[in-house]
């Protein structure tokens, strides 16, 4: 055989693996969108964050997609509620609303992602004893909220606009925080950009810079490289539910936020960076503040440092209007 028929033979029989393995990644990271974005209606064990698996269960996991059930409401809170059904463009979220007497004013807290309200239980008590009234709501397809679906923080700034609205129908005059942890805190950063909402004050706990941002820091906490697996995942995730997740950015949202605005981060944290922090906090358009917490991952800062996390607070929400 003819050296130029065989270089045209190895040429195309390289092409057609490339193509397959182009085919094969493709048809990985629309398996993993699809379980990143849609919850199972099965009761079950969420799978455990990239950081805690073994080598096994990392390849495990990469080959067949995360274990993601609805999250569930794990207990009910201590002080008095009542449970309250609002109605968003998502379908309708459940929240629970503790109002207390002569009230400084409400805080609205949104969860992160496979999250619920409940989780937020310690936070909400926190603010009672400052002397606000909270809502605790569930995002769209978590908790009691209608849906098994998430977009990570696109359309649940539907959900933050929609509890907003609630709200300002029935204390008009009353002074309006909005508090959300990862996710939450992206869903209030867009809220606030590109729907129109108005609070009086933000805090917001380790907004990531942006989704295909947080897609690399899940690939490299998992030991794999992250193109083209990333911007896979990110363009099908997109595609599957109707959202430009390639501009869901909450460094891009910062820029026409200037809402008073204090912003948390751990500086342990493996899915948000400094890197993408300093630029959100740099982009926040009007006055801000920031606290950054030693040691502490992606998790609730008062579990380390309690003391540190509500002087922060404190003195940021008894800061005149």
């Amino acid at each position: 055989m003819k050296p130029a028929v065989k270089r045209r033979r190895l040429g195309l029989r390289l092409l057609l693996a490339a193509l397959l393995l182009l085919l094969l990644a493709n048809v990985v990271a629309f398996n993993h969108a699809w379980r990143f974005t849609h919850f199972s209606a099965e009761p079950g064990t969420h799978t455990a964050n990239p950081e805690q698996l073994s080598l096994a269960d990392k390849l495990w996991v990469l080959g067949t997609g995360i274990k993601n059930p609805k999250p569930r409401n794990g207990k009910a809170p201590a002080f008095f509620f009542q449970t309250v059904g609002i109605s968003s463009a998502n379908g309708r979220l459940e929240s629970w609303y503790s109002p207390v007497e002569e009230a400084h004013g409400t805080v609205a807290l949104f969860h992160g992602y496979a999250s619920d309200k409940s989780r937020l239980l310690t936070e909400a008590a926190y603010f009672r004893q400052l002397g606000f009234s909270v809502l605790l709501t569930d995002f769209a397809g978590n908790g009691g909220s209608e849906g098994y679906r998430t977009t990570v923080g696109y359309r649940e700034a539907d959900d933050v606009a929609a509890v907003v609205q609630w709200l300002r129908e029935r204390q008009p005059e009353a002074r309006l925080v909005l508090y959300g942890v990862s996710m939450g805190a992206v869903a209030i950063l867009r809220a606030e950009s590109e729907l129109g909402v108005q609070a009086d004050a933000n805090i917001v706990e380790c907004p990531y810079g942006s989704m295909l941002q947080t897609a690399q820091n899940r690939f490299q906490s998992m030991g794999v490289p992250t193109f083209p697996m990333a911007n896979l995942l990110v363009f099908w995730g997109g595609v599957q539910n109707g959202f430009p997740a390639y501009d869901l950015s909450a460094e891009a949202y910062a820029h026409r936020v200037k809402v008073p605005t204090l912003l948390l981060w751990g500086t342990a944290d493996p899915r948000v960076t400094r890197q993408e922090t300093d630029a959100i906090y740099a982009a926040l358009a009007g006055p801000k503040q920031r606290r950054d917490f030693p040691g502490s991952g992606h998790e609730p800062y008062w579990r380390r440092h309690q003391a540190a996390w509500q002087s922060a607070i404190w003195e940021f929400l008894r800061q005149p209007e």
